[in-house]
């Protein structure tokens, strides 16, 4: 049965793609690792551009929101904090900072990018 063979491989993607996320996490930590000790930030590696770039990121936290937020109406738009949405809300002045003031804490964030020249 057709099925069967699909399920099977299904199941060997997936499990190679946990492999595959799992070395590209390993490896994109070296790579941070050993370019934040240089102090580098952007630099080329053969046919490679590789940048580090710093983000910040806001974590909220459910009940201090919930609570910051208090409006049935408003609570039900965010549903579960995310991040594009209260963006949203926020530069269309639906909210304001002064009402999420401590309901989330700042994650500093790296990103690696690697671009083939």
């Amino acid at each position: 049965m057709r099925v069967n063979r699909q399920v099977g491989r299904y199941f060997q993607l997936k499990s190679k793609q946990k492999e595959i996320e799992q070395e590209l996490q390993e490896l994109r930590n070296e790579i941070l690792a050993y370019y934040e000790e240089q102090g580098v930030t952007e630099t080329t590696v053969g046919n490679f551009q590789v940048k580090l770039v710093k983000q910040e990121r806001k974590e909220y936290d459910d009940t201090r929101l919930s609570e910051a937020l208090p409006d049935l109406q408003l609570w039900r738009l965010l549903s579960k904090p995310d991040l594009s949405r209260i963006a949203s809300l926020l530069k269309l002045k639906v909210i304001t900072e002064d009402q999420l003031k401590d309901t989330y804490v700042t994650k500093h964030v790296t990103l690696l990018q690697i671009d083939k020249r």
